[in-house]
């Protein structure tokens, strides 16, 4: 408004300049040069005349205004999705399998999104998302877990994707492999073999379930790689439980996928903060990991 009347020299001719009325744009000067603390105008017969502080603030007009339109053009494409970043953090199944597909659809709908991704497990990538290292967090819980805390998630926003059971894998020659017609096991029938345990997690649950069959296992390897997981059951070195949606990011040579009884299942979603949900980019990020998760 003050270049305006700089340049047409009063402020009636301002205020049609920026359809506006001339009370208003008398209002706003007034305001402007209380905001500095020093007269930006001083009125010479009809004319409106800058005084050498209104000379000096009306030199920076041009670049303010100029980033100002840079701010809302660079705003206006991260709402359009023609722009935009998104940190993804997920766990190593999720990041073989879901987050692909997901990311995939979403750069061929919105090509200048930019997403990163960045392993992690729970609960160590839910805290990431709380203290702002992330976006997004792939992330899973057990159904019936003990000592998960009650209400966990409960200041996020939770978009639910897949249930994902575990099964057990054995080696293909194992005698459970060639005799369980269902191709199903109780886990019972495998306390006396030594153990591939996958993620500390998932760790914890092996335990927790073997121990609420009546057994504790015995645990030769540990290794959060699940394609050595697999390699280690394979090779006749021991049995596992891994959740299904690992399994099928490995081929399993050497190794039989048999359905575990009882059923113990692990709930997968996509988490995010409240405020975060309204930014568009987050917005599709999570809308894909749902569609990945539907295929």
């Amino acid at each position: 408004m003050l270049r305006a009347v700089a340049a047409t020299g009063s402020f009636s001719a301002a205020g049609r300049e920026l359809g506006c009325t001339q009370p208003a744009v008398s209002q706003q000067m007034k305001a402007l040069e209380a905001s500095v603390g020093t007269p930006l105008l001083v009125r010479t017969g009809r004319e409106m005349r800058l005084t050498q502080a209104g000379a000096a603030l009306v030199r920076h007009a041009a670049g303010i205004l100029a980033g100002l339109t840079a701010a809302e053009e660079e705003v206006a494409a991260i709402a359009g999705l023609r722009a935009g970043r998104v940190r993804l953090v997920s766990f190593p199944s999720g990041s073989s399998t879901l987050v692909p597909t997901a990311l995939a659809a979403l750069r061929a709908a919105h090509p200048g999104t930019r997403v990163s991704l960045e392993e992690a497990e729970p609960p160590q990538s839910v805290e990431m998302l709380r203290e702002g290292d992330c976006d997004v967090a792939l992330a899973f819980r057990y159904e019936g877990a003990a000592g998960a805390p009650e209400g966990e998630w409960d200041d996020l926003v939770v978009r639910p994707l897949l249930t994902d059971r575990l099964v057990a894998l054995v080696p293909e020659r194992h005698r459970l492999a060639r005799t369980a017609p269902s191709g199903s096991v109780a886990i019972g029938e495998l306390a006396a073999e030594p153990w591939i345990a996958g993620c500390p997690r998932c760790r914890g649950q092996l335990i927790e379930v073997c121990e609420s069959a009546g057994f504790t296992p015995r645990i030769d390897f540990a290794t959060d790689d699940y394609p050595a997981v697999v390699g280690l059951v394979g090779a006749g070195l021991g049995v596992a439980v891994l959740p299904q949606l690992a399994v099928e990011s490995v081929r399993p040579r050497g190794a039989r996928m048999v359905t575990l009884e009882p059923a113990v299942r692990r709930e997968i979603v996509a988490l995010t903060l409240p405020d975060l949900a309204q930014v568009p980019a987050v917005a599709a990020t999570l809308e894909q990991l749902t569609r990945a998760a539907a295929r």
